[in-house]
């Protein structure tokens, strides 16, 4: 029994020890939450067109992989901010709206990683005076997050398909993983 005493002693300063020499984050949110941010920051982005939103959720080396066929992989924040700076300034032109909201099926996370699959829809507002109607469309997406050495969850792969609406409609909610809930009845609010 004496000698039992000191070995649980050392174990348990080893394990302190062990626990102090682990990072701390000091966020008082999950990791889920933060993760379900980035959905949130973006569908917030797209719907006021606005860049510094978007701007914030993706690490310098990001990687973008858009669903068409014509367009090369997209390397780096900045080159992905400008792709969206494009795309917003044509919304802008045609005195447009777009909304876009997303639904995560799957989410496989380790301390430092996290991928998410899912489904998105986006509906167009076209300018009233073009007197077309609002359009919709869908797709599946994976996007691959990196936690920062500040703790916060910024994505680093975006990648993203066409696919039906159904799709996005018939996802099930998981607990504690983003469920966009704008498109269940006809959009005629800002996401909040």
């Amino acid at each position: 029994m004496k000698l039992l005493k000191p070995v649980i002693i050392m174990m348990l300063v080893s394990l302190l020890a062990t626990m102090a020499s682990m990072p701390c984050y000091s966020n008082t949110k999950s990791d889920n939450d933060m993760l379900n941010e980035n959905y949130s920051h973006l569908t917030k982005g797209f719907y006021n067109l606005n860049m510094e939103v978007i701007n914030d959720i993706y690490i310098d080396d990001a990687v973008y992989i858009s669903e068409t066929q014509d367009k090369d992989i997209v390397y780096g924040k900045k080159n992905i901010i400008d792709l969206y700076h494009k795309f917003f300034a044509k919304i802008k032109r045609k005195n447009a709206k777009i909304e876009i909201d997303f639904r995560v099926a799957i989410r496989q996370s380790s301390a430092d990683q996290s991928t998410d699959i899912g489904y998105y829809l986006v509906r167009f507002h076209p300018g009233k005076e073009s007197g077309e109607p609002v359009s919709e469309f869908a797709g599946k997406f994976v996007t691959v997050s990196r936690r920062t050495a500040e703790g916060k969850w910024k994505i680093s792969v975006d990648s993203n398909t066409r696919s039906k609406p159904e799709f996005y409609y018939r996802a099930k909610p998981m607990p504690n993983w983003y469920y966009g809930k704008q498109f269940i009845k006809q959009s005629t609010e800002q996401p909040k």
